[in-house]
Parts: structure tokens; C-alpha cells; sequence
């Protein structure tokens, strides 16, 4: 689940504001009272968002359809994004993860929260991730004329390091350690290729704000490996004080 307590609705448009007009965030930072756009959006967003979840919970809807139907647009979004079309596989993934803060909160409104739903939710968001960055590196290794083995191998390393991040935190928890530290998790990797795709609608355009997913690559590689050794460490010492007080005792 991407989403707690209205949080992400608000950042995520804040962070593509400040991303696409630079001007916002100089604005936002002098002015904060009178630029509080992306804040407002994302208020406005997760009304419709409750909206939606009262009435699908009314409906009977079932929270692993909900689940079912996120990944499935998910897997669109990385055949749009092993096509070329980054704008549209953008766009695609929003909606996709709208679907993925619908479930969970349907489950919880309606009483229908299960061990096999969770388990179902965590290990389709992990098929959700990897298909994006597959059809990403599908792209990057075509013959076109953006063909990039270097693009290839950030992706690549993007994804191993996503999956890695998730498993380290379920295997830790597992064994009675929770530890959700890193500073990109999935919701900031979300975000950061629907920057990366957004931008991308034009690949002949040569405005200094269009064509960024190869930099997000770079900030999804190197934070995704980051935020694995950092939560690895983590993870160790919280063992070793286990380790030690269960020794005392």
C-alpha cells in the first residue's frame, strides 16, 4: 500500500509541481501561506479517493479485484513503456496506483482485511514494480534511436534493488524486525518514474525539462542500492540487540 493517511495524494503533486515549474518551489519556499497548490490538490484528490472507496465498499467490490485490476494496469504500463510511449505509461501508472490505495482501504472499511489479501497486495506490488522497469530496459535495449545499453543497466540495477529493498524488509519483519528506513521506498519510486515518464512526451525536444527519465534512472539505481545497504544495516543491528538482550536474560 502506497498511501497513509492522505500523505502521498499531497506530496505527489507537490513534488511534480516543484519538479515541472521550478518557479512553484522558489514561490512555495518565500510564500509557503499563499503556494499551497499541491497540498490542496492533494486534498482534493483524496476526497474523491473516499469517495470512491465508501461507494466500492457499498457495492460489495471485493479488495483483491481491486488488487487483481491495479496490477493488470500495471502490466499495460510496462508494455506502453516497452513501446516507447512514456507519456501514456505515465499517465497509466497513476491510475494504476490509484487502484492500489483503493484496496486496502476498502478491506479496512468493510471489516474484509485477510492474511491472504496482504500477502496477495505485497506480492503484486512487487509484480507491478518489476514490470515497469522491464519494459523500460525492453525500450532502452530496442534498436531506436535512444537504444542505451548504459539506460539497460540502470534499469536493471533499479529493479534488482527495488525487489531486494522489499524482500529485506518482509524477511525482517518475519523474524520480529520492522524496518522501513531507507529514504527511497516505494512510494518515492513511484513517484519518481511518473516524473520520468511525464516528462517524456516529446523524445525530438531538446527543452531542458522534457526527456528526464534517464536521470530518474540514475536517482532510482543509486537509491534503491543506497536505501538496500542502509536497510540491511539496519536491520543487522536491530538483530544484534535482540541478540544481546535475549543473551542477558
Amino acid at each position: 500500500m502506497i498511501i497513509e493517511n492522505g500523505k502521498f495524494g499531497s506530496w505527489l503533486w507537490s513534488v511534480i509541481l516543484n519538479y515541472q515549474f521550478p518557479a512553484f518551489s522558489i514561490l512555495n519556499s518565500q510564500f509557503p501561506i499563499k503556494c499551497m497548490i499541491g497540498a490542496s490538490i492533494g486534498r482534493g484528490a483524496m476526497r474523491i479517493i473516499s469517495s470512491m472507496v465508501r461507494a466500492l465498499a457499498s457495492a460489495g467490490v471485493s479488495p483483491n479485484v481491486l488488487t487483481a485490476i491495479g496490477v493488470s494496469i500495471n502490466i499495460g504500463c510496462g508494455v506502453l513503456f516497452g513501446m516507447g510511449e512514456f507519456f501514456w505509461a505515465g499517465v497509466v501508472l497513476i491510475f494504476a496506483n490509484l487502484f492500489d490505495m483503493l484496496d486496502g482501504n476498502v478491506a479496512r472499511l468493510t471489516g474484509n482485511v485477510t492474511k491472504f489479501g496482504g500477502f496477495l497486495d505485497s506480492s503484486l506490488d512487487r509484480l507491478s514494480d518489476m514490470v515497469s522497469f522491464l519494459g523500460i530496459m525492453i525500450f532502452y535495449a530496442g534498436n531506436t534511436p535512444q537504444h542505451s545499453l548504459l539506460n539497460v543497466g540502470l534499469a536493471g540495477t533499479g529493479l534488482i534493488g527495488s525487489v531486494m529493498v522489499s524482500y529485506t524488509t518482509a524477511k525482517s519483519e518475519a523474524s520480529g524486525v520492522k524496518a522501513n528506513v531507507g529514504f527511497l521506498q516505494r512510494p518515492e519510486r513511484i513517484v519518481l518514474l511518473i516524473i520520468g515518464a511525464l516528462s517524456t512526451w516529446n523524445w525530438n525536444s531538446d527543452f531542458y525539462l522534457f526527456n528526464r527519465m534517464p536521470q530518474v534512472l540514475w536517482v532510482l539505481a543509486i537509491g534503491s542500492i543506497w536505501t538496500l545497504v542502509h536497510r540491511m544495516y539496519f536491520i543487522w543491528g536491530e538483530f544484534r540487540k535482540l541478540e544481546k538482550s535475549t543473551t542477558e536474560q
